[in-house]
């Protein structure tokens, strides 16, 4: 949105923004729900779903999410420094873990998949006394940048509905006298609540009510939203849905014609000719049919002429088009008859690999955000001086490691002091490499004499 639109002055003006976008969603979202379909069934007609399109995405979210951590790298050699690091790299895993950040990511990771676009939200709960890290819905997020750089955002307004139990439990704000008088159910009244967030300035919209209105006190917007797959020159990012929905739907209706030929192969047809009437005819074991002079009775053979394994090499080729368009070998599904290994995996698995580091290098730069985010705000509310807010994602690895093999490979370059010991234990996928190797110092010098 151009930065030039005003602020919204009511949560019904919110409606009327993006709407392109938000038909978009929802049509990714039932195509991954399997409402694959494009038109309304004709009558009696056999329709079979396979879903595909979900089986890719909740897979590619698998390897892109698997093995993430975070790591707070020193800036210099000094004791104060590596001690600053060591804080502020506890303190981002002790806010990961009581948020389940995990969790969180990937059910983000699989959002981003099918809606285009993913988001964080970080703030500070007064009550807990901790902070808080959410997924908000990218549905209900709108955003203002400046000029013609999406990358400057300088307005998020947040939509989302809750009960007016909630509403008042959570702000105060008892029901509309006119709900009451309608005898509603407290669960049943719903009220459209809109947050409106600038560096300097907070709102908080219900319905067309300003019932709050304050300084920002983070200092920052509290939104990270990124894309699934970024493009050009666009804020918004685009889904894994549009490259499969053809393949998807034409597999689906493939499927379906040969599922209807096979069942009636097995319920043969019984053709007559040269007969005016017909009484009793059933195909069963046993039958005898009564025809009249030159008349002839057959069963209708539909596999007859090779027709099932036209339909099977279709099928195929429609499997195979759907592969190379969702970047998901057979290879990924498990599917490995060659005994493909190391280098030669590692090329079959190429298009899949190409496009989790397509995702990871945006989701690194989130995450990294994010990171910053925590920690200005623990440095905020606690005190504890966890400036700066630097931070390093390291990804697991792809496909299965040969883990002997790289631990001697790690070992001949430490020994040749081309690694680090530290560097080793991250390449081993240790997640803390400064914990373990204070805990060997520790050893080391407890089994000296």
């Amino acid at each position: 949105m151009s930065p030039a639109a005003s602020a919204p002055s009511s949560t019904q003006q919110l409606a009327r923004l993006d709407l392109a976008r938000l038909k978009a969603y929802r049509e990714n979202l039932e195509f991954y729900r399997g409402f694959q379909w494009a038109e309304p069934p004709r009558r009696r007609e056999r329709r079979l779903t396979f879903n595909y399109a979900k089986t890719i995405i909740e897979k590619t979210a698998a390897y892109v999410m698997g093995g993430v951590s975070f790591v707070v790298d020193p800036l210099d050699a000094s004791p104060e420094e590596a001690e600053r690091a060591r804080r502020a790299e506890a303190a981002l895993r002790d806010v990961y873990d009581t948020n389940n950040v995990d969790q969180l990511d990937l059910d983000n990771e699989i959002d981003a998949s099918i809606l285009g676009d993913a988001a964080c939200k970080v703030i500070w709960d007064p009550l807990e006394k901790r902070v808080r890290v959410s997924a908000p819905d990218v549905q209900g997020l709108f955003v203002w940048w400046l000029g013609d750089d999406p990358s400057r955002v300088w307005r998020v307004a947040s939509r989302y509905v809750l009960t007016a139990e909630e509403v008042e439990m959570l702000y105060g704000l008892a029901p509309a006298p006119s709900s009451l008088r309608r005898g509603l159910p407290a669960a049943l009244r719903e009220r459209t609540v809109v947050e409106l967030w600038t560096d300097a300035d907070f709102q908080l919209w219900v319905d067309s009510d300003l019932i709050d209105e304050r300084p920002n006190p983070y200092g920052f917007i509290p939104f990270v939203i990124y894309p699934n797959l970024r493009e050009p020159k666009q804020f918004w990012g685009t889904s894994d849905i549009p490259a499969l929905r053809e393949s998807v739907r034409e597999l689906n209706r493939a499927m379906s014609q040969l599922s209807m030929i096979l069942e009636l192969s097995g319920n043969p047809i019984a053709v007559l000719e040269n007969v005016t009437e017909a009484q009793d005819i059933a195909v069963q074991p046993g039958a005898v049919w009564e025809v009249p002079e030159k008349a002839k009775a057959y069963l209708l053979d539909l596999l007859q002429g090779g027709g099932v394994g036209l339909h099977v090499d279709y099928i195929n080729l429609v499997l195979r088009t759907l592969h190379d368009l969702g970047e998901a070998p057979r290879t990924a599904f498990g599917e490995n008859r060659q005994g493909l290994s190391g280098v030669a995996l590692q090329m079959e698995m190429d298009p899949l690999l190409k496009k989790v580091q397509r995702k990871r290098l945006i989701r690194a730069a989130a995450f990294r955000r994010r990171n910053e985010m925590v920690l200005r705000i623990l440095e905020q509310y606690t005190g504890e001086a966890l400036a700066p807010y630097r931070t390093r994602v390291v990804w697991g690895p792809l496909l299965p490691q040969d883990r002997s093999r790289l631990v001697e490979d790690e070992a001949r370059l430490v020994a040749a002091g081309i690694h680090s010991r530290r560097t080793a234990a991250a390449e081993l996928g240790v997640a803390d490499p400064d914990a373990e190797w204070a805990r060997w110092q520790e050893e080391a010098q407890n089994l000296e004499p």
